[in-house]
């Protein structure tokens, strides 16, 4: 088979892989679910991009409308770049399934590094980008200029997918690389946001009025760019795959941890043992907790030193995510790390539910962090008190019993020391744990908008203790249901099962 016999298989593969996940094919309520959240999306960007286009026309004083949607470049570009955290996987995730196939590993390397720079995801942008450009260019200045400045948006959504894979390679090598993209994009928005004028703002116009006259050296400066993440990104993934593929040999643990209070507790503590050894040892879990947490200090930090984020809708968001995000690293993709020893956890009577329970137990104690690191915002006023009560609560009691009915459906085993080459979840959990973010939210707004600001809270604090007083039966629901299913999920978790 010649080379772009194999490209082509190899293309048609990832094409059919996530349409042919198991868990889609069982559910159609989530593929329909999926082409919803797709469109919906969809459908906004492209309200805004005719809302910005219409509104920007006359409101800067005579200056174009796109002159200005140009000025807030590095806004779009920073968004993109933390929006491919949830839906992008990196080349080398993509060719481990091929690892012991007769097949170059640099020919595969090249094949996912050339998809993911010709991806249509990088085209999703256009329903916010071609509305603007049809209205606030095409009438003014014609279809020239049109393509020229679409063209010029699309390399930067390029560029800036290659820049995103770079930092996602580094950061599943070691989570202190997360420091890099958050300095450099800390220190962009300082200097576009602390200033009184953005001093950005007039080169970002210039350089993309450069793509809109279709000059030379905007094209060459993008192209050079391309060309050098793509050569840096096949250099970096390439080493790391090898390390990770080769089974390098971990230095051997000296201190274990004993948690030997836990052994009141019998049963119950020994998995809430293993609770926090999986944290404490296990390179992919430890990197999520870490990674949850530094976002938190991030978000809280940005609305404590900003004014930018303090409308009340950032404000709901900012709080809810503090209270979630710890829980939804693991939760979301419940039961699919002890896939890896799902076999010794079945040979004991009712040990899933004991697991179950001691999840709930460890991930209810872990809801203490995020009020610790809102308190400075308490303090100050930008944070309401009875909002933290309530997510508190609501939290404990509805969501995390939302993210336990996943244990029922979850059958695809997680590695939990590898991080270059494995796919941390389906699409499926990623689109589930994205509507989480906007249920809470808006049913707190209609709460507060009905009953007032501090009963609005309360009411989705009672909703919460319900949930909690309640947790022997639902999670005992949730185990009868898990074993009810107990063959087909074992099948699933041994067929994903690294070796």
């Amino acid at each position: 088979m010649n080379s772009y016999k194999l490209y082509k298989l190899i293309c048609k593969n990832a094409d059919l892989k996530e349409a042919r996940h198991p868990m889609l094919d069982k559910n159609r309520f989530m593929k329909f679910l999926m082409a919803f959240m797709w469109l919906y999306y969809a459908a906004i960007l492209l309200f805004m991009g005719v809302v910005m286009a219409m509104g920007m026309r006359n409101s800067y004083n005579g200056v174009a409308a796109f002159h200005v949607f140009d000025g807030g470049l590095l806004y779009l570009l920073i968004t993109d770049f933390w929006v491919r955290f949830i839906l992008q996987e990196t080349p080398a995730q993509q060719a481990q399934p091929y690892a012991l196939l007769p097949i170059r590993r640099s020919f595969l390397m090249k094949v996912y590094l050339t998809r993911s720079g010709l991806a249509w995801g990088n085209l999703y942008w256009g329903f916010l980008l071609v509305p603007f450009a049809l209205i606030a260019i095409a009438i003014p200045l014609g279809w020239g200029a049109t393509i020229g400045w679409l063209l010029g948006w699309w390399l930067l959504l390029v560029m800036n997918g290659y820049a995103y894979l770079f930092c996602r390679a580094l950061i599943m090598k070691h989570m202190a690389w997360l420091l890099l993209p958050i300095a450099i994009h800390g220190a962009l928005l300082a200097i576009m946001l602390v200033p009184d004028k953005d001093p950005l703002d007039m080169p970002c116009t210039l350089f993309m009025y450069g793509f809109l006259k279709w000059e030379v050296l905007p094209f060459l400066c993008v192209g050079t760019l391309i060309a050098f993440l793509y050569w840096a990104n096949y250099k970096l993934q390439m080493g790391m795959v090898y390390d990770e593929v080769g089974k390098k040999e971990e230095k051997e643990i000296k201190h274990a941890t004993q948690l030997n209070f836990l052994n009141r507790y019998g049963k119950l503590g020994e998995y809430l043992k293993l609770e926090v050894k999986q944290r404490l040892r296990n390179k992919t879990v430890r990197m999520s907790f870490f990674v949850g947490l530094g976002f938190m200090i991030l978000l809280s930090g940005l609305m404590y030193f900003s004014d930018v984020y303090d409308n009340s809708f950032m404000r709901s968001f900012i709080c809810l995510y503090n209270y979630i995000v710890l829980g939804m690293m693991t939760l979301i993709t419940i039961m699919c790390y002890e896939g890896n020893y799902i076999d010794g956890l079945m040979s004991r009577r009712e040990s899933i539910l004991q697991l179950l329970t001691a999840k709930y137990y460890f991930n209810v104690l872990l809801l203490f962090i995020p009020p610790i690191i809102l308190l400075p915002l308490m303090i100050i006023g930008k944070m309401s008190v009875w909002m933290n009560v309530g997510y508190f609560f609501f939290t404990a009691g509805v969501i995390y019993p939302a993210f336990f009915q996943m244990a029922v459906y979850n059958n695809n085993t997680l590695p939990m020391n590898t991080k270059i080459t494995s796919k941390q979840g389906n699409t499926t959990q990623q689109i589930f744990s994205t509507i989480i973010f906007f249920i809470p939210i808006g049913l707190e707004r209609a709460a507060t908008a009905l009953l007032g600001e501090p009963w609005g809270y309360l009411f989705l604090a009672v909703l919460g203790i319900i949930g909690v007083a309640t947790h022997q039966y639902w999670l005992r629901n949730v185990y009868t249901r898990f074993m009810a299913r107990r063959y087909k999920n074992m099948e699933g978790f041994r067929a994903s099962r690294q070796s």
